[in-house]
């Protein structure tokens, strides 16, 4: 059985997070095993996914172990047409020769890592300007949808054998209102795959999605807002958001009895990071760059507080050295962010 690793529950049983049997049909019930918390980063790839197979893709996951990262996660794309079909793209292309899926899971493996295989939609060149807009009211686009996608997540699930977790699905909250064709997906995944699995939903969509009892821990995209100024916050006022967010996190998995893995958290380097986390625009300026750093490191702290989230994987991270990308981890300052609570948590034999 494979494991997403989980933190300490003070729940009457303890949960954990990725955990369960992924074979099970029946939906996943609470554990009493506590194992140590995901500490991870999002790898992601300027291009349509060659870079994962690359040897830059190998010495990051060393640059990443060496930081203290335990957990590593790729996202493989796959194409939306604008009336529902999923696949036919030039991405798809890849699928024939999968080195760029299947070598990142070798390597993390060799390295003591695990890994999180967690699929994305590309929408450019669709009528969508982002995931969470995908949506098919046409009964016809409705059922071409549900059935293409079922075939191309099962098809990512086959490839990714031996990964460490995998995901249905990302962002796509505006189609969780079928409930029953979530369901006939979750389990074709399962005939495929035989780890354990999780949806990413929104922020301010996941307590809305209706089939977590079906899955093995809640994903969340965690792009809260921490204040709702856009003025430069104070670290005081980031504290006091991240405490928001915990507060609503906690009190959600103790009602669906399944631990929660932010499946994304990042900032961008911007004067509205605390604001806006979402947005792609970047400011070059010391305050924007001193805002960034505060916010993953208010954010790292409270979850190492929080029981029932019991990890995150940071967006993001490049194979290789860039030195422009939005959203990049790379930097030294949140280098030393992510050394400094993590390193410490690995264990020395694995350093």
């Amino acid at each position: 059985m494979r494991t997403f690793a989980a933190g300490a529950c003070p729940l009457p049983v303890a949960l954990v997070a990725f955990a369960l049997a992924a074979a099970e049909t029946a939906p996943a019930a609470p554990s009493d095993v506590a194992l140590p918390a995901v500490r991870g980063v999002t790898v992601s790839t300027p291009w349509a996914g060659q870079d994962w197979g690359s040897d830059e893709m190998v010495e990051t996951l060393r640059t990443l172990r060496d930081l203290g990262v335990n957990w590593v996660a790729i996202h493989p794309y796959g194409g939306i047409a604008n009336d529902g079909t999923v696949g036919g793209s030039r991405i798809d292309r890849l699928y024939e020769d999968p080195v760029w899926l299947t070598r990142p899971i070798r390597e993390a493996h060799a390295l003591g890592m695990q890994i999180f295989i967690k699929p994305h939609l590309a929408y450019w060149g669709s009528r969508f300007s982002w995931r969470g807009e995908i949506r098919f009211d046409d009964p016809t686009e409705r059922e071409r949808f549900f059935r293409t996608y079922e075939e191309w997540i099962v098809r990512v699930a086959r490839l990714s054998a031996g990964a460490d977790g995998f995901a249905v699905g990302t962002e796509l909250d505006a189609m969780t209102d079928d409930p029953a064709a979530w369901r006939r997906i979750i389990a074709a995944v399962r005939e495929a795959y035989d780890g354990p699995l999780t949806y990413c939903a929104g922020w301010d969509r996941f307590e809305e999605i209706p089939f977590w009892s079906d899955l093995d821990v809640v994903g969340v995209q965690s792009y809260f807002p921490l204040v709702e100024h856009e003025s430069i916050p104070t670290t005081e006022e980031l504290e006091a958001g991240w405490r928001v967010v915990a507060r609503r996190l906690e009190a959600f998995a103790l009602r669906v009895k399944r631990p929660i893995v932010l499946s994304e958290l990042g900032y961008n380097c911007s004067r509205f990071a605390a604001v806006r986390p979402w947005e792609y625009e970047q400011h070059a300026d010391a305050a924007a760059e001193d805002l960034q750093r505060r916010c993953l490191d208010v954010a790292l702290t409270t979850l190492a507080e929080s029981p029932h989230v019991v990890g995150a994987f940071l967006w993001k991270w490049f194979p290789g050295e860039r030195a422009r990308g939005d959203f990049r981890l790379s930097n030294p300052a949140l280098r030393g962010v992510i050394r400094r609570h993590w390193k410490a948590a690995t264990p020395a034999e694995s350093r």
